[in-house]
Formats: structure tokens, C-alpha cells, sequence
């Protein structure tokens, strides 16, 4: 069974109604249980009469649209397992999108679910080596470049992968499912939130500040963004967007709590924000028009580095170092003692006494090193070496796509190059 989504107890009622009728057509059951503790006890009675031996698997999807307000509906279901379903054959299964609620309400319940959980299964988002090989069943044939410009667009969900078409290049998929009239992604923004949290509008809120901001923002710097209350509703609003992969929080180097980054990551969003909103109901946008715009850079830059952060594993694995605990962080510091401000948004702090300082460069072709970007991750190796007074070895550390001409970087002091195929490594 499959909750409906924005309707309450009645309609859930009736929608069990009509899925029993399909499964067990022959039991009496004329009129619509009062309750879910009723509707559960006629169901655990059907199985037992008409399946007594067998195993039996019950599967209950969208549960958070099911459970609505005083409903009752979690209380009935810790009774149908706790006094039923352990008793006999019977796998219970529950699904919910709303990965925050079901944490919440589910995961942490109190009452009768408590700790009743056998496994959980959290579905992250593919891996652009995963994506790869889900092209590659669906005879997409694409190169590594376009696969990996689709993933800066859609992120690595199934949903949004599974609009792709065969036969078309990486800018034709984007035009026909973002940017035609009518196109599925052109309008599912608000629809996605609406699905997932109940006042959706405070989540937007949120979303909208970080897309503002390329490096994150902390907590403090979020709330003076927000027309919301501090405390608990801020900080659900945070746990309920980070548990559904909106946001990544990220730590900052030596420092508290208090310096950590949130960070829009999920990358339909922030695609969204940047072309897609503005974009009136019945205009006519060319995707490969908005290549040529600066904003497109900028756009660009974010995604890839947002990329780079969720395949963190790689590039451990790319510098040889998977094997060696080591934590990551950022690291940002202001103006002072005469140097400049430096932003890192990924260091690896290695526990054999190294630290990588991870530039993330989006460029479409294999960059020449200049004079003043070797002097910028220069400076930024100095600043951060003063402030932390590391006495650890500091390795410069550049992740971009076809990586540099002429391996130059290994006389201009940059100590590796990590490329788009490495980030394709499983």
C-alpha cells in the first residue's frame, strides 16, 4: 500500500480499503474500518486465514503521508508488529521519501516502535561511477565530460537520471527535460519540497540563502538571512534538509560548532535557483545559450566543486591515501597580520602527519597554469600555515577535469593533479 499524499484520515482509510479489496477479494470486509488499529487487525486476520504457512511480506510505502496528524496510525502499526507480525513468517517493510520524518518519527520513536527496527536502508544518491554504468545499461553512450555535465545538473538521483534519452548528447537531455515547455524539471522544485516537509516554505527559505552564498554560510550568518526563530525550529529545518540530502555540513578546521558550513549541495536545486526560476511559464530558453553567460561560470564552478565534495573517497583513493585515517574540513580566515583572506573549501587533515589543500578548478579543457593562480594557492598555503600553526607537511593538491598541460604543476610547487577520471573510480 501506498500513502496519498495530502489527505487525511478518511481518504488514508478508504485508500486501504480499495488495496485490501485487491488482495484478498473473497474476505468480508464491506465497510471502511473507523480506525488503523481496526484496519490492522482485519488484515493480520486475512493473512492468517488465507496464507497460514507461507512467509509474508508487507509493504508499506510513503508512510509519513499514511501517519497524518492524531491519526493513530503509528500506535497501530507498533501493535500490528509488536502483537502480530514478530509472532509469525512476516516481514514488514516501511518506505518514506521524507528521510527526515522517517528518522524522527520512526527511527527515534518512543512508543511501540521503539528500537524495533532489523535494518535500515538510507538510498544515497549515485556516484558518478554509478551513474556511468546506469548510463551505460540504457545504451546512453556518452563520454565521461558529458556524463559528468549531467551530474552537475541532476545530482546523482535515479528519478531525474531515468528521464534521460538514448541517442542524445548531454545539452539535448538537459534542454528537453529542464528547459522545454513543460518539461518535467522545469516545475518540480516546489512540487519536490511540498512532497517532503509540511510548511515547505521555511525550507525554501533556507535553500535560497545558501544558493546565494558559493562557500556556505555558518549557522549565525543563516539565521541574520532568515525571517525564522532560532533554537529548535531553525535547527529542525537544518536536520530535516540535511537528513534528505539538500544540505551537507562541513567543519571547520580546529575550530567549534559554531564555524561549521552549511552548504546547498544537492545539485537540481541549486541548477534550479541559478536558470531555471527565472525562467518565465511560457518562454523559450536555449540551454546552450546560457554557456556563454558569466553566470554560467559561477554556476559551473559551484557544481563541480559540489562534485568534488561527494566523491571525497576517490580523491583519498587518487592520492593513495585510503588507506590512512584522515578527517576533512574547510577553512576560511579574514585579513590579518598583513596577508590576505584565504577560503579552502576541502582539506584533508592526514594522521601521518600530512595535510592536502584541495583547490577544485572547472575548466572544459586542460589548464595552463599562470603566474597568479600558482601565486593564489601559494598565499593560500602561507595563510593557512600561519593561522593553524601546523607543524604538519602542507601538499598542494589541484582537482580539476583534464588536468594541466605538460605536467607543468610539478615545477610550479603544485604536488598533485587529481582529474574528472579519477572522480569516476567506483
Amino acid at each position: 500500500m501506498t500513502g496519498l499524499q495530502d489527505t487525511f484520515l478518511s481518504g488514508q482509510l478508504t485508500n486501504f480499503l480499495i488495496v485490501f479489496r485487491q488482495y484478498f477479494p473473497k474476505w468480508e470486509l464491506e465497510e471502511m474500518p473507523k480506525n488503523w488499529l481496526l484496519a490492522f487487525s482485519e488484515l493480520s486476520q486475512a493473512m492468517d486465514a488465507l496464507y497460514p504457512n507461507e512467509r509474508k511480506v508487507l509493504f508499506l510505502d510513503e508512510l509519513p503521508w499514511m501517519a497524518t496528524p492524531r491519526s493513530g496510525f503509528l500506535a497501530a502499526l507498533g501493535w500490528l508488529w509488536n502483537s502480530w507480525a514478530t509472532k509469525r513468517n512476516v516481514v514488514v517493510v516501511i518506505c518514506g521519501s521524507a528521510a527526515s520524518w522517517m528518522i524522527r518519527r520512526v527511527i527515534n520513536h518512543r512508543g511501540g516502535l521503539h528500537n524495533r527496527i532489523t535494518r535500515m536502508m538510507l538510498l544515497l544518491p549515485f556516484t558518478l561511477a554509478e551513474m556511468e554504468f546506469y548510463c551505460r545499461t540504457r545504451q546512453i553512450t556518452l563520454d565521461r565530460y558529458q556524463l559528468l555535465q549531467l551530474y552537475m545538473v541532476l545530482g546523482g538521483i535515479p528519478l531525474y537520471l531515468d528521464l534521460l534519452k538514448p541517442g542524445l548528447s548531454a545539452t539535448q537531455n538537459i534542454e528537453r527535460i529542464c528547459f522545454e515547455r513543460g518539461a518535467y524539471l522545469r516545475s518540480e522544485f516546489d512540487r519536490l519540497f511540498a512532497s517532503l516537509f509540511d510548511r515547505y516554505e521555511r525550507h525554501l527559505q533556507v535553500v535560497r540563502a545558501l544558493a546565494s552564498v558559493r562557500r556556505g554560510l555558518t549557522r549565525n550568518e543563516l539565521k541574520a538571512r532568515l525571517t525564522l526563530s532560532d533554537g529548535g525550529g531553525l535547527s529542525r529545518l537544518l536536520d530535516e534538509l540535511e537528513a534528505s540530502g539538500f544540505i551537507t555540513i562541513y567543519g571547520s578546521y580546529r575550530k567549534k560548532k559554531q564555524f561549521q558550513l552549511y552548504r546547498l549541495t544537492d545539485g537540481y536545486s541549486h541548477f534550479y535557483l541559478s536558470f531555471l526560476e527565472k525562467i518565465t511559464r511560457n518562454a523559450k530558453v536555449e540551454f546552450t545559450g546560457l554557456t556563454n553567460l558569466p553566470q554560467w561560470r559561477t554556476w559551473a564552478g559551484y557544481a563541480f566543486e559540489n562534485v568534488c565534495l561527494e566523491h571525497i573517497s576517490q580523491i583519498r583513493r587518487a592520492l593513495g591515501i585510503n588507506g590512512i585515517s584522515s578527517q576533512t574540513a574547510t577553512f576560511i580566515a579574514r585579513p590579518k597580520d598583513g596577508l590576505p583572506g584565504a577560503q579552502i573549501d576541502l582539506l584533508i587533515d592526514r594522521q601521518d602527519r600530512n595535510i592536502n589543500l584541495c583547490e577544485m578548478k572547472f575548466s572544459v579543457r586542460e589548464i595552463q597554469l599562470t603566474k597568479a593562480m600558482v601565486e593564489h594557492l601559494r598565499t593560500e598555503r602561507l595563510v593557512f600555515a600561519h593561522h593553524t600553526k601546523t607543524k604538519k607537511h602542507v601538499f598542494l593538491t589541484l582537482v580539476t577535469i583534464y588536468g594541466v598541460k605538460n605536467d607543468d604543476h610539478i615545477n610550479h610547487g603544485i604536488d598533485q593533479v587529481i582529474t574528472m577520471d579519477d572522480l569516476f573510480q567506483p
